[in-house]
C-alpha cells in the first residue's frame, strides 16, 4: 500500500507579511539576473514572485515535540537570510522547464516528477533483475544487506587507493574486499558527517530534509527532520528484514530522532562522535574546559550523551557503560565490532534477512588507540593506529559472514562518510584531491567507495563512473525487493537506483549528475568528467578546511574543471578551453527548479 503524501515541513510566512517578503525576494532576484547569463542563462529569467506555503498546516507555528524548541512562523527578514541563496538559485532557474532534459550532453530520463533522472541501461537492468531474481529461488530467503561506514577516512587511506602500508597503515583487510570486488573510484559523499548518514538513509539531499551540518553540543533545532522522512531502515523492516545499526549515529539524539525511532528494529553504539564524548576527558587538549570547574558544570548542562547505547524500536532505550576515559574511547571500536560479530551469528541463524549499517567512531578525531590491542600501525601515530584498527574489524566482520555461511547472500559496501579532517592534522587522513572534510572540492567529497558481493559482483572490477552515496538508498530498496512505488509522491528523491551497475561484470553507472551543497547553497555540480564550481571553501591556513576558511563566490565565470586533466582542480579549463560551460550551468538550473516544487525544510541548523 503507497504511503499517504504528508505535508511539507517547511516555514511559511503569515499572511500580513508574504507581501513584503515577496517584495524583498523579487528584488533579490533582480540583482542575481545579470549573474545568470555565467551560467549560460537568458537575461530575461525572472522570479515569479511566489512564497511557497504549507497549506495544510497552522501557519502560525511549527510542528514540535518536547524535544524541540517550540517556534513560531519566522519574519520576513529571517526568512529572507534563510533561503536567499536558494531562491537566487530559483531566480536564475526562473521559467526554465523543470523536468525536461537539460543540456544536450545529458543522457538522464525522469521518469516521475519527485525523482532524479537516471540513464537508461535497459539490457544490464534486465540481467540485474534476473539474477536476483535466481538468487532468491535458490535460497529462498532476501540478500542480507551490510554497510561499512568509515568516520573520515580519507581517499588516500586505503592501501587501494594508494596509502595503506605506503602511508604507514596496512589495510589488507579493505585491500582483499577491493580485489575481490568492485573499486569505485568516483564515489562521492557529502561535505560533513551528519548530512552524508542522513543522505543514505533517506535518498535526499540534505538541503531537502534540513539535515545541512552536524548537530552540535548546545544546538537547538526547531523541529524533529525525521517526523515526516522514510528511512531505508524503515522500508527494510517493514519488508521483513531486521535492521541494525552499530556505531556512531549523529543525526539526532532527542526522542523521535534516534535510530530506533527513526526505523532501525536495534541499535548499539554512541549518538556523537568521539570527539564530543572525550573532550571533557582530555585535559591535555582541552585544559579549559577540563581544569575549570564552572566550565565543566556549564559544559556537563549541553554535554552529549556519553554512555554506550542499547536501544529497541518501539523506543525502549538501556544505557550501558560510560566512557570515563580516553581509554575507555579507545577500547569502544573493538566492543561494537565484538556486538556485530555476535549479532551476525545470531541473525543468520534466523528466518529474517538483515541490514546491518556498522559506523565506526574512528578515524574521526580525536583517536585514542586501544591500549588491549598493542601497536598495530608502522607509523604508530593516533590516527594511523585508527586506520589499522578499523581494518582489523572490517576483517573480523567479514569472517563473520562466513562462519555465519551468509557471505554469498550477503551484499557489502565500505566506504567513508567524508574526507579527512585535516583541521585536526595530525590526527587526519590523507587525500590526493584539492580540499578537504568541510569544502566540496574533490577532497571533502570523492570517497573511498567499495561493493564486494560473494558470487554477485566479480573480482578484480573497477570503474571511475559515478556513484552518489545517496544511491545505496535506492539500491538497498532494489536488493531487498521493496517496490519503488512505495516511496511517496510529495518529496524529490534525489537517490539513483545503481544495482545493475554494481552487479553486471560491465555496468555502467545510472547517475548523469552529482550536485554539491554546502547548507543552503548549491556549490558544484559533476557531469561526467566536467566539474563546474559556483562557489567554493578556501582555507586561510595549512589545512584549515573548515575551522578557518571562507565560502567565496566566484567572478565572471564559474570555475569549470576537467577531473580527468586536472584531478586536483588546480586550473580551471574554462570556456577557453571546453565546450560544456553553458551545459553545467543548465543541469545547475535545472537541479535548483526541484526546490520551487519540492521546498525544502529548514530545522534551525544554519551555517
Amino acid at each position: 500500500m503507497k504511503p499517504r503524501s504528508l505535508p511539507s515541513p517547511i516555514a511559511s510566512t503569515s499572511p500580513t507579511n508574504s507581501s513584503l517578503l515577496r517584495t524583498r525576494l523579487a528584488a533579490l532576484a533582480g540583482s542575481l539576473r545579470a549573474s545568470s547569463r555565467l551560467l549560460g542563462g537568458a537575461p530575461s529569467l525572472k522570479y515569479d514572485g511566489r512564497v511557497e506555503r504549507d497549506a495544510d498546516r497552522d501557519p502560525g507555528t511549527i510542528r514540535n515535540n518536547d524535544a524541540f524548541k517550540t517556534s513560531t512562523s519566522p519574519s520576513p527578514s529571517m526568512l529572507f537570510s534563510r533561503y536567499s541563496t536558494l531562491i537566487g538559485l530559483l531566480a536564475v532557474a526562473g521559467s526554465a522547464p523543470a523536468l525536461s532534459q537539460a543540456s544536450k550532453l545529458n543522457r538522464a530520463v525522469r521518469v516521475a516528477p519527485n525523482h532524479e533522472p537516471a540513464i537508461p541501461r535497459p539490457e544490464q537492468e534486465q540481467a540485474a533483475a534476473k539474477r536476483l531474481a535466481g538468487l532468491l529461488e535458490r535460497t529462498n530467503k532476501r540478500p542480507n544487506i551490510l554497510w561499512f561506514v568509515i568516520d573520515d577516512m580519507g581517499y588516500g587511506d586505503p592501501g587501494c587507493y594508494g596509502g595503506g602500508a605506503a602511508v604507514g597503515a596496512a589495510t589488507p583487510n579493505i585491500d582483499r574486499l577491493a580485489r575481490e570486488g568492485l573499486r569505485l573510484t568516483s564515489c562521492y559523499s557529502q561535505q560533513t558527517c551528519t548530512p552524508t548518514r542522513s543522505a543514505v538513509l533517506t535518498g535526499r539531499l540534505p538541503v531537502r530534509t534540513g539535515l545541512t551540518r552536524p548537530i552540535l553540543a548546545g544546538d537547538e533545532i526547531t523541529q524533529n527532520p525525521w517526523e515526516d522522512e522514510l528511512s531505508l531502515a524503515r522500508l527494510l523492516s517493514d519488508q521483513g528484514y531486521h535492521t541494525l545499526l552499530t556505531g556512531k549515529w549523529h543525526v539526532g539524539e532527542p526522542e523521535g530522532m534516534r535510530p530506533h525511532d527513526v526505523g532501525f528494529d536495534e541499535y548499539f553504539g554512541f549518538y556523537p562522535a568521539q570527539k564530543e564524548i572525550t573532550q571533557s576527558l582530555d585535559a591535555r587538549r582541552y585544559p579549559d574546559l577540563v581544569l575549570d570547574e564552572s566550565r565543566m558544570r556549564a559544559y556537563e548542562a549541553i554535554a552529549p550523551e556519553d554512555h554506550l547505547v542499547h536501544g529497541f524500536k518501539g523506543g525502549r532505550t538501556e544505557k550501558l557503560e560510560q566512557i570515563e576515559s580516553t581509554e575507555d574511547m579507545g577500547r569502544a571500536e573493538k566492543r561494537l565490532a565484538d556486538f556485530t560479530v555476535e549479532r551476525i551469528a545470531e541473525l543468520a541463524k534466523g528466518d529474517k534477512p538483515f541490514f546491518i549499517e556498522h559506523c565506526f567512531m574512528k578515524v574521526h578525531a580525536d583517536n585514542f588507540p586501544n591500549p588491549d590491542l598493542g601497536p598495530l600501525s608502522a607509523a604508530r601515530f593516533a590516527y594511523k593506529e585508527a586506520v589499522a584498527e578499523v581494518d582489523l574489524h572490517v576483517g573480523e566482520i567479514m569472517a563473520a559472514l562466513e562462519a555465519a555461511g551468509v557471505l554469498e547472500n550477503t551484499f557489502v559496501f565500505l566506504t567513508s562518510d567524508n574526507g579527512p579532517q585535516m583541521d585536526a592534522w595530525p590526527d587526519a587522513g590523507h587525500t590526493p584531491f584539492r580540499g578537504a572534510k568541510g569544502t566540496t572540492f574533490e577532497g571533502g567529497v570523492r570517497v573511498p567507495g567499495i561493493a564486494y558481493w560473494k558470487g554477485q559482483i566479480s573480482a578484480g572490477r573497477e570503474s571511475d563512473d559515478p556513484f552518489d552515496l545517496m544511491d545505496l538508498f535506492r539500491t538497498g530498496m532494489t536488493v531487498a525487493g521493496v517496490p519503488m512505488d512505495t516511496l511517496p509522491d510529495d518529496r524529490y528523491f534525489d537517490s539513483i537506483d545503481q544495482t545493475s551497475f554494481l552487479l553486471e561484470d560491465d555496468g555502467q553507472s545510472r547517475r548523469e549528475c552529482v550536485f554539491f551543497w554546502w547548507g543552503d547553497t548549491l556549490m558544484a555540480v559533476r557531469m561526467r568528467e566536467y566539474k563546474l564550481h559556483l562557489k567554493v571553501v578556501l582555507p586561510s591556513a595549512t589545512h584549515m578546511h573548515i575551522d578557518m576558511s571562507t565560502v567565496q563566490d566566484l567572478g565572471l565565470s564559474g570555475w569549470l574543471f576537467n577531473l580527468y586533466i586536472d584531478p586536483r582542480e588546480q586550473l580551471a579549463v574554462g570556456h577557453r578551453r571546453n565546450a560544456w560551460l553553458a551545459s553545467l550551468g543548465a543541469e545547475a538550473r535545472a537541479h535548483a527548479a526541484t526546490m520551487r516544487r519540492f521546498p525544502p525544510k529548514d530545522i534551525g541548523l544554519g551555517r
